[in-house]
């Protein structure tokens, strides 16, 4: 019997350590804005906004809290010892780049944080979570075992809900999370097709792959992650993406393609066998037709989707059809904001284009699809998980004075060593489990 069911987004909510180290090879923003001074208040006011502005529409709209930075458990397995000013102190001088890392807000970006599979789609009919152990970058690569315990504690109830830890963190089974992979479906209580887009293939050398920058999910963790979920092949597709197109700066393909519904948004540089990906969704989407609307590289360059982010953007469904939730760059790049007023006349599936401001983020490399990890949830799932962090208007309330009182408003990446915004996290990040009723999922907590 098939239950109604509604997509979730939990949004990361941007830590007070959040600031501009280039930490992320392959990731042009992140880069072209190192030692930019950041603002960490005007980053979590301008992610809450964007939050509180969906669930006003009437989306169901949740968030996951930001992690311990920097993360002094880390430095101390990595030789640091001593006090925790001397930790901080002596990684500052020993190696900048190492506290940078352990200090860094990437968690804020939670289509990162796990792939999530919906109860429609798996064997047992429990809704499935993995963390993405990250692997390919070590600032990320430390997330996912708080992360687990985030989610483990939003969504407790086993009856509805199975976890898996993440994959081994080696590179032969790099795993990114959501941000390389999309469900497609006639409606979110049925069952639907994962597509899981991968990089390269760890086993096969001789396999296409970039040569510029790295590909960070392989197939093999793609494939790992399908067989824990419990999906049979009616529910999974594996394709993998242009090597091109990584080497374009498309570091994940929530870069360059997005997908809801019987909808996916992509470039025509996305997928190294395009034809392949959409017969093989045809094959699997038997209960709608697919409806492929790309993206010609005549239209929008892929530079210019990247400097956008045109794909890294929310496709939601509205009582009028899709609306796509751009990142404001999307105005400010010509051949993009003339193929946006073309799409939404264009007569298809996406009929309206809203634009947030979330520059913030974006100067790290990260748009709006990024800050938001989706999760279907069936009625009697949605009641079982945990509600207090479901955005409603007194929690909108309670984070934004939150966030006022606990922010810097300047963050440079010297600050980082101060022991001052050490004490200054903690303080907060332990008022904010109290607010959302987690429990102690941190390391100083426990």
């Amino acid at each position: 019997m098939v239950k109604h069911a509604v997509e979730a987004n939990f949004d990361g909510l941007v830590g007070p350590t959040h600031n501009y180290a280039g930490l992320s090879w392959g990731n042009v923003a992140s880069k072209s804005n190192e030692a930019a001074v950041s603002n960490p208040k005007e980053a979590a006011l301008q992610g809450l906004a964007k939050m509180k502005a969906l669930a006003d529409r009437g989306f169901v709209q949740g968030l996951l809290p930001p992690h311990e930075r920097p993360h002094i458990p880390t430095l101390r397995k990595l030789g640091f010892d001593g006090s925790e000013k001397k930790i901080l102190g002596d990684a500052a001088k020993q190696c900048p780049s190492i506290l940078a890392a352990v200090s860094s807000a990437s968690t804020m970006w939670t289509a990162n944080a796990a792939t999530v599979s919906p109860s429609a789609d798996t064997a047992d009919r429990r809704v499935h979570f993995t963390p993405a152990n990250l692997s390919a970058k070590f600032h990320r690569s430390i997330e996912h075992e708080v992360t687990g315990r985030a989610l483990k504690s939003i969504f407790a109830d086993e009856r509805y809900f199975a976890h898996h830890p993440a994959l081994p963190s080696v590179s032969h089974f790099g795993d990114e999370g959501a941000a390389n992979h999309t469900r497609l479906c006639s409606g979110y209580g049925e069952p639907g097709v994962e597509l899981f887009v991968y990089g390269q293939m760890a086993f096969n050398e001789q396999a296409p792959a970039p040569k510029k920058f790295p590909a960070r999910q392989t197939l093999e963790a793609s494939q790992a992650i399908a067989r824990l979920h419990g999906l049979a092949d009616a529910h999974a597709v594996f394709a993998q993406q242009n090597p091109e197109a990584i080497d374009a700066g498309v570091f994940h393909n929530d870069v360059i393609a997005v997908g809801n519904g019987n909808t996916l948004f992509y470039h025509d540089m996305a997928f190294l066998d395009e034809q392949k990906v959409l017969d093989d969704i045809r094959a699997r989407l038997t209960r709608t037709e697919l409806q492929a609307v790309k993206v010609s590289s005549a239209d929008v360059p892929i530079q210019d989707a990247v400097a956008s982010y045109l794909f890294n953007s929310q496709l939601l469904n509205t009582p009028d059809g899709m609306m796509l939730a751009v990142p404001g760059e999307c105005r400010e790049v010509k051949s993009v904001s003339n193929y946006l007023d073309q799409l939404v006349q264009s007569g298809g599936p996406i009929t309206a284009v809203e634009v947030f401001d979330v520059k913030q983020s974006m100067r790290n490399g990260g748009g709006p699809a990024c800050l938001r990890l989706r999760v279907v949830l069936n009625d009697e799932e949605l009641k079982a998980m945990h509600q207090g962090v479901l955005l409603t208007d007194e929690l909108y309330e309670r984070l934004t004075a939150w966030v006022n009182a606990h922010y810097r408003d300047r963050l440079t990446r010297d600050d980082l060593a101060d022991p001052m915004l050490l004490d200054e996290v903690r303080k907060a990040l332990d008022e904010l489990t109290g607010i959302l009723g987690l429990g102690s999922i941190y390391d100083f907590q426990r």
